[in-house]
């Protein structure tokens, strides 16, 4: 089985509605006996397996099925409740757990939910070793593979794991420095730091203010967090903040916002943050790895003060590995996940925040000059729905539109066209000089796209 023959996995574990395929609870029963099985092959004492979820109301579902999947192949579960996914990493590696399971859909609604798994690296897994997962899946190896009833595994919850981790995310906080004085609104989405987001903060010494901590099961990510920044922006102008931090139902990405109530992003993030590295001599190999969605403007800044942008495919995991195979400590995406691989494996909207904290006080200067440089390239995203994945590359009349669009842009712009890994989306985007153009542009790339790909399904 090939990576383009995936079934379940896609760019980010495996990932749709709740109680509808993928997203069954028996399909978490298998993928919990596959892992098993594919670890029960790597060491020969038994398999520790930990599992967090965020707040979502499936994700008890999906939890006890996990653990029923992976006891009844002999492996041992230790559920840690809801927590962010940087700290489900985290957590796994420290704890020495042979692999991680997060529960989690991120930024999408509730009725969504995902699996993804980690390593006991707490790095996510190698494409090989999904695959291998989505083999086991459709065979009878597993059936043939069951624990004899003295060997089923055991499950047991832990208490303190949350607490582990601020104090973890604290010591990525330059020791020298504290919040004291910091007026900071906190919004986490109903999601997974509801928890751990204020106490970190709190604890550093910040005045926090807090939306997005009341979750039901069903508000996660609901007119709240980084998917909806507006209420954060408004806070922040209301109590005179100096920052705005909106989280997403993982708490894996971050969004800023200033306190004038001005948006940062994560490529204002990446920059912010690389400047200061740049500064202490500590930016590994004077380079930043992004995606192809960064804006232009990251590049640019970089250029200015002596670094490099190397840009990936869409996804954290292209991003993660780009860095490592580069000896890189900086990468991330315009989304807001920012990994600092100094001291992390992956995305981290709370560390993200404290590193821009830091170098505030550090230089005691408000968010607002340090951001002041960057200059954003106009950029227009559309997204249309498609029913299945035409490879791009078989639409010729498709490609010559494209290539029409960047004649008029001159170089002084560019033309990025990908399926989502997670939705059965095209996204589309524009980015150059003149803000209206850009719009059009990607508007009339949308509508010919459509049509193409009408006339393939006719």
């Amino acid at each position: 089985m090939t990576q383009d023959e995936r079934k379940l996995f896609g760019t980010d574990g495996v990932r749709g509605t709740a109680n509808i395929h993928p997203m069954t609870a028996p399909i978490a029963l298998a993928l919990g006996q596959a892992a098993a099985h594919v670890f029960r092959g790597r060491k020969d004492s038994g398999r520790r397996f930990l599992i967090g979820k965020d707040t979502r109301l499936s994700g008890y579902m999906f939890e006890d099925a996990l653990a029923a999947g992976i006891t009844s192949m002999g492996g041992s579960v230790i559920q840690v409740g809801p927590v962010p996914t940087p700290a489900l990493a985290f957590l796994t590696s420290n704890m020495r757990c042979d692999a991680g399971v997060m529960i989690t859909a991120s930024h999408n609604p509730y009725r969504d939910n995902g699996i993804k798994f980690f390593g006991s690296d707490g790095f996510k897994l190698a494409d090989e070793i999904e695959l291998r997962i989505e083999e086991l899946i459709s065979s009878s190896e597993l059936t043939d593979s069951l624990a004899l009833p003295d060997d089923v595994g055991p499950a047991r919850r832990i208490d303190d794991a949350q607490g582990r981790y601020i104090v973890f995310l604290k010591n990525t906080f330059p020791k020298e420095y504290s919040l004291d004085g910091i007026r900071v609104v906190l919004d986490c989405a109903n999601g997974a730091g509801y928890k751990v987001g204020p106490l970190v903060m709190r604890e550093l010494g910040a005045e926090v203010f807090t939306l997005g901590v009341e979750p039901n099961g069903r508000n996660i990510n609901a007119d709240c967090g980084s998917m909806c920044v507006e209420k954060t922006v408004a806070k922040v102008r209301e109590l005179r903040a100096d920052v705005g931090i909106a989280l997403d139902g993982d708490a894996d990405r971050a969004i800023l916002v200033d306190e004038k109530g001005q948006i940062v992003d994560g490529d204002q993030i990446l920059d912010l943050c690389a400047r200061d590295l740049v500064e202490r001599d500590a930016l590994a190999g004077r380079c930043v790895v992004a995606t192809v969605m960064s804006n232009l403007g990251l590049e640019k800044a970089l250029e200015s003060y002596g670094a490099q942008l190397l840009r990936t495919q869409v996804g954290d995991r292209y991003v993660v590995e780009a860095m490592r195979l580069g000896e890189y400590n900086l990468g991330g995406e315009q989304s807001g996940h920012v990994i600092f691989l100094d001291h992390t494996t992956t995305g981290d909207g709370l560390m993200s925040a404290l590193q821009v904290l830091g170098s505030m006080v550090r230089r005691e200067r408000p968010l607002s000059e340090l951001t002041a440089g960057f200059q954003h390239f106009p950029q227009a995203t559309v997204n249309i729905p498609v029913s299945r994945r035409v490879p791009l590359d078989q639409l010729p009349s498709m490609q010559a539109a494209v290539r029409q669009v960047e004649e008029e842009l001159e170089g002084g712009g560019r033309v990025l066209i990908r399926y989502s890994g997670t939705e059965l989306k095209a996204r589309i985007m524009v980015e150059g000089e003149d803000d209206a153009r850009v719009e059009e542009l990607a508007k009339d790339l949308a509508d010919k796209l459509k049509q193409t790909l009408a006339q393939e399904v006719t």
